[in-house]
């Protein structure tokens, strides 16, 4: 292998496609889907609560229409509530892959006070909620995780890309902390999901950007909304100028869903 090729390497064995040495190989990356997070400004009327891990969020829900609740920085990765089979004491909860959101929803008749379950998020954490019922219009609870806000004090070694790294090298870091949806040094970090565009079968929905002086990635999530299996290939989704792109899964089943980031020239966004 030479050094070039070597550089095309993280440790997890994420490999990459670089205009440098590596333009005219397909690298896919082993990654999981990591979508990226929409932050959202709470309206007026709308609960913010801060939370801990492990500890318990109190908030109130809709009796007769839905509750979302939405996590700053991170998405719910599953829920676990328990089901009674009574109809007037269980209610609907879904959790809402794209953004990571989840929506709950109380029958009529719901004879309980309260609802409460368990989140566990993306990033680790786990919550349990006890939300109270009442009212008929729809509801909205922000949750901000207390050490997440906290500004992180700088660490050596941080995630940093340096002018003099070869370029390869700097899309290595860049994939790597769009993967991890971490901050990285000199890239400004756009959550702003835009609506999905249908490439064939495939529904592609551009979730985050990093927005650097030489270079800028794209967050994408891919869905394959057709009927047969799908090989989703770096033409679909990237340039010919791309400097790098990594799919999570390249093979998609019917209705499956995958993430793939793309690293391009500054100013190709």
């Amino acid at each position: 292998m030479t050094d070039m090729a070597a550089a095309c390497e993280i440790a997890s064995g994420v490999t990459l496609l670089s205009t440098i040495d590596c333009f005219t190989k397909r690298c896919l990356g082993a990654l999981l889907l990591g979508a990226g997070l929409m932050t959202a400004a709470p309206a007026y009327a709308d609960q913010s609560v801060t939370a801990t891990d492990n500890g318990a969020v109190d908030c109130d829900a809709s009796k007769q229409d839905l509750t979302r609740i939405s996590l700053k920085d991170d998405q719910f990765a599953s829920v676990s509530k328990v089901t009674t089979g009574v109809a007037t004491e269980d209610f609907g909860i879904v959790n809402e892959p794209t953004r990571g959101d989840i929506y709950i929803s109380v029958p009529e008749g719901y004879t309980r006070p309260t609802i409460s379950f368990f989140g566990t998020t993306q990033k680790g954490f786990v919550y349990k909620f006890v939300c109270k019922v009442s009212g008929s219009e729809a509801k909205q609870v922000f949750v901000t995780n207390a050490d997440m806000a906290r500004p992180a004090k700088p660490q050596a070694g941080s995630a940093a890309i340096r002018p003099n790294v070869p370029l390869d090298q700097q899309a290595v870091s860049l994939v790597r902390a769009m993967f991890e949806q971490k901050p990285l040094d000199g890239f400004e970090i756009r959550d702003e999901p835009r609506t999905p565009v249908n490439v064939g079968n495939l529904k592609v929905q551009l979730i985050s950007e990093y927005d650097g002086l030489s270079m800028a990635g794209k967050v994408l999530r891919i869905e394959n909304t057709g009927k047969e299996p799908m090989v989703v290939t770096d033409e679909l989704i990237a340039s010919q100028g791309a400097i790098a792109v990594s799919i999570s899964n390249a093979s998609l089943q019917p209705g499956q869903a995958t993430g793939a980031y793309v690293v391009v020239p500054a100013g190709d966004l």
